[in-house]
C-alpha cells in the first residue's frame, strides 16, 4: 500500500515524527527513519551549533529519508533557509507562524515543505503560501496548541474537503486503529508525537515516559489557555497550579533539562496528548512502526471487505 505521502517522502511507511523539543534529535530521528518512517531534527531549540552536529549524526546513523522542522514561534530569522539548503535538507515542516514568511523561499530553493495547521483558515493561508502538504493537528495533540483548536476528527475532514494537497493527521494518534481512522477522514499520512516521545529510543528520562504510561485520558491539562503560548501538558502538581494562572509562570532551560533528561517532573511543563491514555508499553520506535503499519491496513482491508459483504439496501 503506498500513499501520497510514502511517494512524496520517498519512504515505506506513512508515519511522521513529531519535532519536539529538545527530544528530536539524532538518536530518535534516525530510529524513526531506519524503521521506514519520517524521521524529525527539530530546530525550535535554535541551538544552531547543537542542531548542525544533530545533522550530522543523522547522516552517520542513516541514508534514509528524514527532514527537520522550524517552529516560527521561536525561530524568525529567513537565514534559516539558507542553514537548511547549506546541510542538503530535502524535507522541512515550517509550524508556529505565517507560512508566507519560509515557504515560499524553501519552495525556490527545492525543498518538499508541509506546514503544521490547527484550522482551515490557517490551512488556507498555507495553501496560498504554495505548500506541498499540511500537517492537520488536533486540539488533543501534546504540546504548542491552539487552545481554541479542533480535534483531529473534526479538522481533517474539514480541511481535506478544501485542499488539494495530501494531508499528515496529528493529534490522539498511536497505533494502526487511529491511524486507520485518520485516513479514513481524508489523512494519507500521520504524525506521531506522545507515542514516540514514550519509545525505547526516545531520548527523555524514564519517569517521563513511566508518567505517560499511567495516564489515563483525562489526565492532561493546557496551560496559558487565555495566554501564549498554550501548551497541553501532563497533569503534575506543577501544571494543575499554573492551569490556574494567566499567564502561567516561564520556566527557563535548567528546568527544561531537569524534567527532560533528569526526571524531575515538576521541574518543568511534561508535554503530553490525550493518547497518553492509550499508551501502556514503552517499545522501540520498530516496533511502533510495524504494528501501526500492519494493523492500520489490516483494519482498512477490513472494513473494505464488510462493505463489500453487505447487501445492497436499494435492491
Amino acid at each position: 500500500m503506498r500513499t501520497t505521502v510514502t511517494e512524496m517522502l520517498g519512504i515505506d511507511i506513512p508515519i511522521v515524527q513529531a519535532p519536539m523539543g529538545f527530544i528530536a534529535r539524532a538518536q530518535l530521528a534516525s530510529a524513526v527513519s531506519n524503521a521506514g518512517g519520517m524521521g524529525i531534527i527539530e530546530m525550535s531549540s535554535g541551538q544552531l551549533d547543537v542542531i548542525k552536529d544533530e545533522i550530522a549524526k543523522m547522516r552517520d546513523l542513516t541514508d534514509k529519508p528524514w527532514g527537520v522542522n522550524v517552529a516560527q514561534l521561536m525561530v524568525r530569522d529567513p537565514s534559516i533557509v539558507d542553514f537548511i539548503v547549506d546541510h542538503g535538507v530535502r524535507f522541512v515542516t515550517t509550524s508556529a507562524g505565517d507560512p508566507g514568511l519560509f515557504v515560499p523561499r524553501l519552495k525556490a530553493a527545492g525543498v518538499t515543505t508541509f506546514h503544521v495547521v490547527p484550522s482551515l483558515r490557517g490551512a488556507l493561508k498555507a495553501i496560498a503560501a504554495g505548500v506541498d502538504g499540511l500537517v492537520v493537528e488536533g486540539i488533543e495533540g501534546g504540546g504548542f496548541k491552539n487552545a481554541d483548536g479542533a480535534s483531529t476528527m473534526v479538522l481533517v475532514p474539514l480541511i481535506a474537503a478544501r485542499v488539494g494537497v495530501p494531508i499528515i493527521a496529528a493529534g490522539g494518534i498511536c497505533d494502526g486503529a487511529s491511524m486507520a481512522a485518520a485516513f479514513a477522514l481524508g489523512a494519507e499520512g500521520v504524525q506521531m508525537g506522545t507515542r514516540m516521545l514514550t519509545a525505547a529510543e526516545s531520548p527523555v528520562h524514564d519517569n517521563w515516559k513511566q508518567a505517560v504510561v499511567a495516564a489515563a485520558e483525562t489526565d492532561t491539562v493546557i496551560v496559558n489557555r487565555y495566554a501564549k503560548p498554550s501548551m497541553r501538558t501532563l497533569r503534575t502538581e506543577l501544571t494543575v497550579e499554573a492551569e490556574r494562572m494567566t499567564p502561567a509562570p516561564p520556566l527557563g532551560l535548567d528546568g527544561v533539562r531537569r524534567l527532560y533528561f533528569g526526571g524531575e517532573m515538576n521541574a518543568a511543563y511534561a508535554m503530553s496528548g490525550q493518547v497518553a491514555g492509550r499508551i501502556d508499553t514503552v517499545i522501540p520506535v520498530a516496533q511502533i512502526l510495524e504494528e501501526s503499519w500492519r494493523d492500520c491496513r489490516a483494519i482498512l482491508d477490513a472494513l473494505g471487505a464488510r462493505a463489500r459483504a453487505a447487501p445492497d439496501s436499494r435492491t
